[in-house]
């Protein structure tokens, strides 16, 4: 098997991945004579277009994470583009588990407290659960909601049945799905036809206790929306690991609603995707090495 000569860019960053390049059998070697580039940043796009342009040998180039919203405008056609797509599933469903028990179960609430409340939530368990997007981390949701027992309606672009979904519908038909939901949970890429996608039509087609949960990005929620909604009471709160704008200035509204749990956009954590992405480089540069299909391909014309 031959040992493709592989660049890792911006020098200095994640130098751990090196070992995984080794690992795959390629060999880590100048941008001159690459083949390969691993991109260890989640931005500076002008300096990969630039040094792609420079190096147009390179025939395959990896991103570091799902969403490749920096990018966008740096995808071509002459190579072969990859991102971490499906490599950050776990942790990111395991996190948007979390938030949904902890918003429909008051946690935030009761965090808030400074002594003993009356009762107030809803159980996830049998709970209808509505989520937007099919990918890996709707699929890794669905395996860990099995044991709660709730009936989930997966929203999705191509609306294929999936392995424990009750109902897939397409984006079309989001707001005929909505009336009955305990929580909305958004797990889907971010593309010009997704951003705000949850607007305040969709927020008011909700009934008044039910959750929204967002762990994918703040763009696809309308924030003013959101905001008015949740201080009229029409729906029932917001669970939001990403934000619009990200990081959401200390002056918000949202940080004093009662109704509200936000988290730093740690769905995935470096310490926890560090590990993921090693394994995915790994794996990727061994595929190349044998002229085998890439895991995480990026759609170009899609943009994700």
């Amino acid at each position: 098997m031959r040992r493709p000569g592989c660049a890792l860019h911006p020098e200095g960053q994640r130098e751990s991945l090196a070992e995984a390049v080794r690992q795959g059998g390629g060999e880590v070697v100048d941008v001159s004579r690459a083949e390969a580039l691993i991109w260890t940043d989640t931005g500076r796009a002008d300096e990969l277009r630039a040094l792609l342009d420079t190096h147009p040998q390179i025939r395959w180039v990896q991103l570091p994470f799902a969403g490749i919203e920096p990018f966008v405008d740096v995808l071509d056609h002459d190579r072969a583009w990859t991102c971490g797509k499906g490599v950050y599933a776990e942790p990111v469903a395991e996190h948007a588990l979390a938030l949904l028990l902890g918003g429909l179960r008051g946690i935030g609430h009761y965090a808030r407290q400074r002594s003993w409340a009356p009762p107030l939530g809803d159980n996830l368990l049998g709970a209808k659960v509505v989520v937007l997007g099919g990918g890996a981390i709707t699929r890794s949701l669905v395996r860990l909601l099995r044991p709660f027992g709730a009936y989930l309606t997966v929203v999705r672009h191509r609306p294929e049945p999936i392995d424990g979904v009750a109902e897939v519908v397409g984006t079309d038909r989001l707001h005929t799905v909505l009336d009955d939901a305990d929580a909305l949970v958004l797990a889907l890429a971010l593309t010009p036809d997704t951003e705000h996608i949850v607007d305040a039509e969709v927020l008011a087609a909700l009934p008044p206790h039910a959750w929204v949960v967002n762990v994918a990005r703040g763009r696809h929620l309308d924030t003013d929306a959101l905001v008015a909604a949740l201080q009229a009471g029409t729906i029932g709160g917001a669970a939001l690991d990403v934000t619009d704008p990200e990081p959401l200035p200390d002056d918000h509204p949202l940080w004093e609603l009662p109704n509200v749990v936000i988290t730093p956009h740690v769905g995935n954590t470096p310490d926890m995707g560090i590990k993921l992405l090693w394994a995915r480089v790994r794996e990727n540069v061994a595929r190349f090495a044998r002229d085998e299909p890439l895991l995480g391909p990026v759609h170009v014309e899609l943009g994700y």
